[in-house]
């Protein structure tokens, strides 16, 4: 059990720091041109409703991005250090909440490496959580 702890400890760390890393450059840059990402703007502006209000620039995801798997995933993590009786569940929806990310960035963007890993991460915390979930019954 003290393994599969460790391993949701890095896991909601590697992605929660990973997320508010990714929220602060959309804030740097909100063009995304600093970082090679403005031709996903346009293609958020083309699939996405409400284009001209929150794909004007990255700001708004910047913000979006924050607060679903950048606090929730350090969230889950606090837990886990604190040894909180939530810790597991919180884990659980974090991986599945990711997974859900990606969906979403799948059938905006299509399939990319960088986002097939990010879903494989949420799917090893899912399976972490009920692994643990589990072993407590």
């Amino acid at each position: 059990m003290k393994t599969i702890i460790g391993l949701e400890k890095f896991w909601t760390l590697f992605i929660g720091i990973g997320a508010v890393w990714g929220s602060m450059m959309m804030w740097i840059d909100p063009t995304g041109v600093m970082w090679d990402m403005d031709p996903m703007l346009e293609i958020l502006r083309a699939k996405m409703p409400w284009p001209d209000i929150f794909f004007r620039n990255f700001i708004p995801s910047g913000f979006v991005l924050l607060a679903v798997n950048g606090i929730s995933q350090l969230g889950a993590a606090l837990l886990l250090f604190k040894k909180h009786r939530c810790a597991q569940p919180a884990v659980l929806a974090c991986g599945i909440i990711l997974m859900l990310w990606i969906s979403l960035e799948w059938w905006i963007f299509g399939f990319y490496a960088i986002c097939n890993a990010y879903f494989s991460f949420g799917l090893i915390e899912a399976t972490l959580a009920t692994i643990a979930l589990a072993k407590k019954k």
